[in-house]
Parts: structure tokens; C-alpha cells; sequence
């Protein structure tokens, strides 16, 4: 009997922690399968759980999920739309599709709706992505406090995402926090070198503080990166303005397109020469000269490029940019310029080539090695990828958004001491980052180096302390070293974040019965069966404690409403089988009584038999 008891309860937490599922409910089982799906990094694990989802409920709201997330996936966002109403028609309370479908409506600038769309998400899943939309669309309304407040609670997970930071810095800026902003805006930085915005936002603030040097010098690094942004120039002016030098100032007005009518502009390819009111009249005197000139150098082609891209005509920008590399042209900013231009225009194959020869005129070019790095890796050429995200990384190595991006090729291509050495690099410099310490810890987990893979999994929790995947998976590395302690620890603190979820009380049972915990076993079942009666798995635990203890009738009574909240268990039709009337000591005393009495009755009749066969034999 205890044999049977141990390998019972043995087997119960087997197959609780190791993901078996006793669900006889198949649209339930899709829908809580919908619901983990955003947790799933693997794409072949994400496609394989989406099929299943589909078979389990076809026609149920997590395969109108599930089908609203594949159309998203190929661009199809009205037919995800379509796909999640159907979903939440049909599951009136389901947080993920309302999320996501609030995510759409915010690209589609459908505010009003997105909001909406975006709380109801929200209500039971503080999903950081649905947090930054609900914080951008309060920013644009001017709800300033409640758009931080989402905003903050979204950086917490998106350590890496720059546009948090940025557009916080921005709604700092708009309520006079001018510290607070600067310090978000150079966070920014540190996340992205070479954001433009924040360096012209942290230009515009030293601007009104008047330190005009220091905000001259981060506009220039910003024109660097974005020699066609109009907001450049024209900020630049207002510098200049105020420090007294009005040629320059005017010159900048018109490359950022503000000229005043019959105002004298210097514009020339190296110093001012040509005169001009505006952009336009610029454009037309260059292309003059060309064509009168019969010394028509490279340069004059390159500026006019220049000129054409900031007035925003890219096909003559194009042109001009072609006719300076017929000219021998050996910029590569020239190359970087038109591969930006080709790649505008989806001309993908001719933007590889410009940044290629970008790079080979200038190797330091760190802007064309990363262009070239991402189109090589969307296209699959994943050698290639490798190759130019590393050296962008030699030339910027304060990019852990570029380095956890060669760590998940490298995952992917099952390079793990390469990812490995990838992914310790991005947590040198954002030691917190949660997708960070998750994706190193199912490395470490997959090469058994399981103190290690623990040790990153537990920094997962101090930031999500709700992810249920990595405390499944803390919870599977805990059961294969023993550290029972940690998982009761684990198990506990699980069932104190989730109260009203009763499996998480049935699972700290089993441990406790484990440990041979009988008292606290009973209670954290019985806890699960108050929240949910018909809980077949912790009625069954119950009868199989009672009947260790010897309580049969109780055993009896736990063991028939477990037979019938799930027939197919078959523990407990075994556990029944073995509990017979002699268990129960009140029927053993009538049992006993009745049989000696039967034993008396029989050998008075074979004593009477007896007797009347001598009586036979004397006659």
C-alpha cells in the first residue's frame, strides 16, 4: 500500500512539473495555450503551439487569435483586425487580442479607440508593449503624469527600446523638468549613438539655458548623422542668431528652407558663392553652373546631391549622387546617401552595393555597416550580417541594442559559446535587461550549466517577477539538482503573486507532500479546492493523504468527488480499488462479531452432526 501511495504522489508531481495537462476542455486549452504565446521566443515552438491551438478549437476565439496574429505577421492588418474582433466576440474577456488590437489602432491613428483597446489589455497584462502605446497616446493628449507613469512601467521591460527614453525626455522638456529631460534624452544616447532627436533635443534645451557652444557642438553630430533634417539648420540659425553672426545664420535658414524674400544667402561647396533666396534658386544656380562650366568637379555633383536630398527630392537627389560616382567620387558619405535614397524606395539589391562601396572607401563608416548589417540579416544572408554587425560593433561598441542582435543570430544558428560571448557583453552594459539574462539562461540551461542558467533566471524575476516561463523554468532546474527548499521558496512566493489561480496552491501541495509535509500538503489542497471545488488532481492528493493517515471514510468520501470531477483519472480509480470495508475499524468490530458468531453456529451444527452420526453408530 505505501509503495503504491509513494509512486502515486511521485508521479502526480511529475507530471504537474513537467507541463502534463489533464484539461478534457480543448478550447480551454487553446485559449490558455493563446494566452503564453507572446512568451515564446523559439519560431518553431511559436508556429508549432499556433497549429496546435488552430486543431484543438478551429473555430473558438484563440484561433481567431492565433490567425489575427499570422495575418499581422505578413502585413494583412485589416484582416487582424477582422481576426481579433471575431476573437473577442467570442471571448468577451480575452486581454491579449484587445491589447494587440489596441496596438493597431494606435498605428492607424485611431487614438480614441486604441485606448480603449489598450486599458482593457492592460487589466490583467501589464504588457510592456501595450504600456509605451498607452504612454505615447496620453503624451499627445497632454496627459503628462499618467503618460509617464506607462512610459517608466514600459522601460522597466523595453531596456533597450530608445524611444522610450526619448519621448519621455520630451514630455519632460513640455513641463519645464529640463534635468530630468536631458538625463532621458542622454540615456537615449547611450541606448542609440547618434539619435538625432535627442541630440537636438538636448541642443534646443542648452539652447534656452544659453550655453550655445555646448548645443552648436551636439547639432553638429546630429547633422552628421542627418545632413538633410531641416529642424538642424533652422536651430543652428537661432545660434547663430543670437551669437551675433547673421551670414551664417542665414545661411543655415535656407538649407533649412526659411529664407526671407531678397535676402542675400552665401551658399557654395566649400565657402559661400553663389547667391540665392531659397533652396529652390540655390539648386537651380548649382545646376547652372554645371552646365556653363566646363570644369565641372565632383564636388559640384556632390553638393548638389546634398541639396536635392534635403529638399526632399530623392529621384533628382539620386541622379545628382550618380552622375558625382561617374564623376570618380570617393566620399562615402556620397555612397551612404544614395543607399539611404535606394532603400527609401524599396530598391534593396542597388542599396547593397552603395553601402558596400561606402565601406570600402571609408571602413570606419559605422552608419553603412549597420545599414548593410540589417538588410543582409532580413534577407538571410546571415555570414554576412554577422560580419558587419561586428565591426559596427568595433567602431560603436556602446550598442547593446546592435549586440543582443548578433546574440540571438548566433542562438539561432546554434553558436552558443559565440552567444554566449555576445549576450555577456549586452549584460556588461545593461546588467538589468530581462530578454537579456532570459535568453542567456536557456542557453546555460541547454549546455547544463544549470548555477549559471538559475543565477539569470532569478535576475528575470527581479524585473518580471510575472513571468510564468521563467519560473517554470526555475522550477524544472530546481526538481533536477533537489533543491526542494527552493522550490517550496519558488512555489510559495508564486501562489502569494497569483491567489487566485488554484493551481499554484496544488503545485506547493505536491512539494509539501514531497517533503512529507502531510499538514501543510492537506491545507495548501484544501486551499485549492476552496477556489475551485471540482478540482479533480488536489481531491485525489487529499483522499491519497487521508489514506496514509489511516482515515478511510474520509479518503473514501475525497477520492469519489475527485472519480467524479474527472472519470478518467485513473489514480484514483486505483486509489479506490484498495479501499476495501475492512479499512473502516467500526464495520471490522460488526465483521468480527458476525463471523464468530457464523464459527459458533457452524460447530454447533457440526457438533450436533457429530453427535446424531455417533448416536447412528451405537444403534
Amino acid at each position: 500500500m505505501n509503495n503504491i501511495l509513494k509512486s502515486s504522489a511521485l508521479l502526480a508531481a511529475t507530471l504537474l512539473l513537467t507541463g502534463f495537462n489533464w484539461s478534457l476542455d480543448p478550447c480551454k486549452d487553446a485559449l490558455e495555450m493563446a494566452n503564453s504565446l507572446y512568451t515564446i521566443k523559439d519560431d518553431q515552438q511559436l508556429r508549432q503551439n499556433e497549429a496546435k491551438i488552430l486543431s484543438l478549437c478551429p473555430d473558438g476565439g484563440a484561433a481567431h487569435y492565433v490567425t489575427a496574429l499570422q495575418l499581422e505577421r505578413i502585413g494583412n492588418f485589416e484582416g487582424a483586425v477582422s481576426e481579433y474582433r471575431k476573437a473577442l466576440r467570442q471571448e468577451k474577456s480575452f486581454p491579449i487580442a484587445s491589447g494587440n488590437l489596441g496596438l493597431i489602432y494606435a498605428q492607424k491613428g485611431l487614438l480614441d479607440e486604441a485606448s480603449v483597446e489598450l486599458a482593457r489589455g492592460l487589466t490583467s497584462n501589464p504588457n510592456p508593449r501595450y504600456q509605451k502605446a498607452m504612454g505615447k497616446i496620453l503624451a499627445q493628449h497632454k496627459v503628462r503624469p499618467l503618460a509617464v507613469h506607462y512610459l517608466t512601467e514600459a522601460a522597466r521591460d523595453l531596456k533597450l527600446d530608445a524611444e522610450i527614453p526619448a519621448m519621455l525626455a520630451e514630455i519632460y522638456a513640455a513641463s519645464g523638468q529640463l534635468d530630468k529631460a536631458i538625463d532621458e534624452y542622454q540615456r537615449t544616447l547611450s541606448l542609440e549613438p547618434g539619435n538625432e532627436k535627442a541630440q537636438i533635443g538636448i541642443a534646443t534645451i542648452m539652447m534656452e539655458q544659453k550655453k550655445l557652444d555646448m548645443a552648436l557642438a551636439e547639432l553638429k553630430k546630429a547633422e552628421l548623422v542627418s545632413p538633410q533634417n531641416k529642424q538642424i539648420h533652422l536651430i543652428k540659425a537661432a545660434i547663430y542668431e543670437k551669437k551675433g553672426d547673421t551670414k551664417l545664420a542665414e545661411y543655415e535658414k535656407m538649407i533649412g528652407g526659411e529664407v526671407r524674400k531678397n535676402t542675400p544667402v552665401k551658399l557654395a561647396l566649400e565657402q559661400p558663392g553663389v547667391m540665392a533666396e531659397d533652396l529652390e534658386k540655390t539648386i537651380s544656380s548649382v545646376k547652372s553652373d554645371i552646365n556653363d562650366s566646363s570644369d565641372n568637379s565632383v564636388e559640384k555633383y556632390e553638393k548638389l546631391g546634398n541639396l536635392y536630398k534635403a529638399a526632399g527630392k530623392d529621384a533628382e537627389a539620386i541622379v545628382a549622387y550618380k552622375d558625382a560616382i561617374y564623376h570618380k567620387s570617393t566620399n562615402s558619405d556620397i555612397y551612404l546617401n544614395l543607399g539611404i535614397l535606394y532603400e527609401k524606395q524599396g530598391h534593396l539589391d542597388e542599396a547593397v552595393v552603395a553601402y558596400k562601396q561606402a565601406v570600402k572607401l571609408k571602413p570606419g563608416n559605422a552608419d553603412a555597416r549597420l545599414r548593410l548589417a540589417e538588410i543582409r540579416n532580413e534577407r538571410g544572408f546571415i555570414q554576412e550580417a554577422v560580419e558587419q554587425y561586428s565591426e559596427f560593433l568595433k567602431l560603436k561598441p556602446e550598442s547593446p541594442d546592435i549586440q543582443l542582435k548578433l546574440a540571438r543570430i548566433f542562438a539561432k544558428s546554434k553558436e552558443n559559446t559565440l552567444a554566449l560571448d555576445a549576450y555577456n557583453s549586452v549584460l556588461k552594459q545593461v546588467p538589468d535587461n530581462a530578454e537579456a539574462n532570459r535568453e542567456i539562461a536557456n542557453l546555460y540551461k541547454l549546455k547544463d550549466m544549470d548555477e549559471k542558467a538559475i543565477e539569470h533566471y532569478k535576475k528575470v524575476l527581479t524585473q518580471q517577477k510575472d513571468d510564468l516561463e521563467t519560473r517554470g523554468a526555475l522550477v524544472s532546474l530546481y526538481v533536477k539538482n533537489r533543491k526542494y527548499d527552493e522550490i517550496t521558496g519558488l512555489l510559495k512566493d508564486t501562489a502569494e503573486l497569483f491567489p487566485d489561480d488554484p493551481n499554484n496552491h496544488y503545485k506547493l501541495g505536491l512539494i509539501y507532500e514531497f517533503k512529507k509535509d502531510f499538514e501543510m500538503a492537506i491545507n495548501s489542497y484544501k486551499k485549492t479546492v476552496e477556489m475551485k471545488t471540482d478540482h479533480a488532481r488536489a481531491l485525489n492528493a487529499i483522499g491519497r493523504l487521508y489514506m496514509k493517515s489511516g482515515k478511510y471514510a474520509e479518503a473514501k468520501e475525497a477520492l469519489e468527488a475527485a472519480r467524479k470531477a474527472d472519470p478518467n483519472l485513473e489514480e484514483t480509480a486505483v486509489l479506490l480499488s484498495n479501499i476495501r470495508d475492512d479499512f473502516n475499524p467500526e464495520p471490522r468490530k460488526i465483521i468480527k462479531k458476525s463471523r464468530s458468531k457464523s464459527k459458533k453456529s457452524s460447530k454447533k451444527a457440526k457438533t450436533g452432526k457429530s453427535v446424531k452420526n455417533k448416536k447412528t453408530v451405537k444403534k
